[in-house]
């Protein structure tokens, strides 16, 4: 458990590239350009949410 608490952010990153790469190449090509945007606002947004919890525990 503590695995997926701790990659989830990046595990959804992933999937969510996989997912853009198939749209691509099914033929939904902005589809697929807007969906690649996600894993760098997931893994962006975790960053921060993380941080957070690190400055709240100070």
């Amino acid at each position: 458990m503590k695995f997926l608490e701790k990659y989830y952010p990046i595990i959804l990153a992933f999937l969510s590239f996989l997912y853009s790469i198939f749209l691509w190449f099914t033929g939904n090509e902005l589809e697929g350009i807007y969906v690649g945007l996600w894993p760098v606002t997931i893994l962006a947004f975790s960053v921060a949410i993380r941080q957070r919890r690190r400055d709240d525990k100070k």
